[in-house]
């Protein structure tokens, strides 16, 4: 972070974004314990009280990044079980958008914030909340496309915690080469729907992820 970029660019109490990002930065790099409001205010050159500009108390920014994982991850996940599809198959590398895109749908994040639950009941509580609300969205996708509650129910939780154990294998996130995560995803798709993919749906979603 180019931190005399940020003195000049946004004053001395720097900006709420930039502390939020910084808090970002370290609990990725340290975990929860490493949010803290000193070291970040040293991380990006500004005084402890221009923290204080922007936040009540360190709680104020901690609930600033459950926030920001909130919308980032459930929200998109659940923007993208809606997102137009002809096909199921074509819904369902709508999801794997998500785990390709850092943008869309944040691996490091989720991997810090269920580690962070762990000694935190009350994030726990909202982690076991948006768990439910991620497989319900997915199972909403299943039943739109005509699948039985039964077999809608067990699809989506297999798609999600498939997921979130292949997060969860690796803090920083999935690390393979692209290809061969890229040739597997049309396998998964036809395993979690039980329909093969279209040549046609699968050159649409190589197409949203070139290799170079």
């Amino acid at each position: 972070m180019n931190t005399d970029l940020i003195s000049k660019t946004s004053g001395w109490r720097g900006s709420r974004d930039i502390w939020v990002q910084a808090a970002y930065e370290a609990l990725l790099d340290g975990g929860i314990d490493a949010v803290k409001v000193m070291p970040l205010a040293d991380r990006l050159g500004l005084s402890r009280t221009s923290f204080y500009g922007h936040f009540s108390n360190r709680q104020d920014l901690l609930d600033a990044l459950i926030t920001l994982w909130q919308t980032k991850n459930t929200g998109n996940l659940v923007q993208q079980t809606e997102a137009y599809a002809e096909t199921v198959t074509e819904a369902m590398l709508n999801i794997f958008d998500l785990w390709l895109m850092p943008e869309l749908f944040d691996s490091r994040l989720e991997f810090a914030v269920r580690n962070w639950a762990h000694t935190d009941p009350q994030l726990a509580k909202l982690l076991n909340e948006a768990d439910q609300v991620r497989v319900e969205a997915l199972e909403a996708l299943f039943l739109r496309f005509g699948d039985a509650p039964q077999y809608a129910s067990v699809r989506a939780n297999t798609v999600y915690q498939t997921q979130i154990g292949y997060i969860s294998m690796k803090e920083d996130g999935p690390s393979e080469p692209l290809e061969p995560r890229l040739a597997r995803m049309p396998h998964y798709a036809e395993i979690f729907t039980g329909k093969p993919v279209s040549d046609a749906e699968i050159a649409r979603f190589r197409a949203r992820h070139p290799l170079v």
